[in-house]
């Protein structure tokens, strides 16, 4: 079982500028890629909805997953086949988790001549944005047998939240 490194942002409002420019520039490419269906169909319109989607499925690997609550945390499984630890990030917002993850695979010249190839390259990015805040500090995620499985301890409500909330 591998450790995976947790990038932690402590105030959701202010997420880190890297962090927005790659989910804008991952919402470009797509916005690309669909207007690449989009001509290659002959420019009908209509369909610009199936456009994107498709370019979403072209570009994105959306696997299973799954959320579990249990003795005060959350247990996120999702399936991350092919991927190894050093490819894999897991960033812990105080309402959600996101996980990424990015394999491109290269043959080496010694390999002798490829009549074809089916492996590539392979993007995930899901949010999963959760029913309660979690303590960002104690989030842990862990790879086993292509399985990413992400705890997170939900957050303390001061005595003082707890009794506005009542």
């Amino acid at each position: 079982m591998s450790n995976i490194a947790i990038a932690k942002i402590h105030n959701a409002d202010r997420e880190t500028p890297s962090f927005l420019a790659e989910m804008k520039a991952w919402t470009d490419r797509i916005r690309e890629r669909a207007f690449a269906i989009f001509q290659r169909r002959g420019s009908g319109h209509g369909m610009a909805l199936d456009d994107w989607l498709r370019a979403e499925r072209d570009l994105t690997l959306t696997t299973e997953s799954d959320l579990i609550e249990k003795d005060a945390k959350y247990q996120l499984r999702i399936a991350a086949p092919g991927f190894t630890e050093k490819e894999l990030t897991v960033t812990a917002l105080p309402d959600a988790l996101v996980v990424r993850a990015e394999s491109a695979y290269r043959h080496e010249k010694d390999e002798g001549s490829v009549h074809f190839c089916e492996f590539g390259e392979k993007k995930l990015f899901r949010r999963f944005d959760l029913p309660e805040a979690i303590d960002v500090d104690k989030v842990t995620a862990q790879l086993d047998k292509g399985i990413l499985r992400v705890t997170a301890a939900k957050a303390q409500q001061t005595k003082a939240s707890a009794s506005a909330a009542a």
